[in-house]
């Protein structure tokens, strides 16, 4: 008996490390199979994610804006009758002369032009024209109003650049479209000194140019460079005005 009871002290205590070991081992078996499955589920993750992301495809170009006006006035009956008799007296054609165009809708042009003969005291010549050029926007080039604000941008470079002016000067035109420019002038022609007011002038998607010039024949002074701006600047309002009018 007395024997009997180291040998089941050595038993039990056999018994005792073997769950521990068994703990063990389970743990170390949980781990592994743990780090197992997510070594061999990450790459079929992977590929199931792979095959479910859609293939890349072109972005779509963004639209362009419409254009604001879609016409044209009548360009010989942007300037009121008043207007013409007081910036062009005597004027040959109070409708107007209408420039050629194969396109009205996109451009037109008038002019009028009279001497006004004063006898002894010489005679006034005057003359202005009128020029409206309206965009369309285009995808491949741009929007109706880029394309104009480039003319707008060109059309007054290419007034100050102009060949035999002397006394070039330009200016902002205040209250005229959306943005608009004065450029002065003199320039000899017929041996005569006349004198010029060009306003270009942009009201969305439409180029507006206004000239206007006069000289004096006989003795009559030539017109001041204020008088042929202020008169220029008021045929621009109207034409602008007339735009939006026949898009009303």
């Amino acid at each position: 008996m007395h024997r009997s009871a180291p040998r089941l002290t050595r038993i039990l205590a056999c018994a005792a490390v073997v769950p521990a070991l068994l703990v063990t081992a389970a743990c170390s078996s949980d781990d592994s199979d743990a780090s197992g499955s997510k070594g061999a589920g990450t790459p079929s993750s992977a590929a199931a994610a792979g095959s479910a992301s859609p293939s890349p495809s072109a972005k779509p170009s963004p639209s362009v804006a419409p254009a604001k006006f879609a016409k044209l006035p009548d360009a010989c009956k942007t300037l009121g009758e008043k207007t013409v008799d007081e910036l062009v007296p005597e004027a040959k054609k109070k409708g107007g002369t209408p420039g050629r165009s194969t396109d009205l809708g996109a451009r037109a042009a008038c002019s009028w032009n009279g001497l006004d003969d004063k006898g002894v005291k010489g005679s006034d010549y005057r003359w202005i024209d009128v020029s409206l050029l309206r965009f369309e926007s285009e995808q491949a080039i741009g929007s109706a109003e880029q394309r104009a604000q480039r003319k707008y941008t060109d059309k007054v470079a290419e007034t100050q650049t102009l060949e035999g002016a002397k006394k070039v000067a330009a200016a902002p035109a205040e209250g005229v479209g959306n943005e608009a420019t004065t450029i002065t002038y003199d320039l000899t022609k017929t041996d005569a000194d006349f004198r010029y007011a060009v306003v270009v002038a942009r009201t969305e998607n439409v180029v507006v140019t206004v000239s206007y010039n006069g000289t004096g024949y006989a003795g009559a002074k030539a017109p001041s460079s204020e008088d042929m701006v202020e008169g220029a600047v008021k045929a621009a309002k109207e034409a602008v005005a007339a735009v939006a009018k026949a898009n009303s």
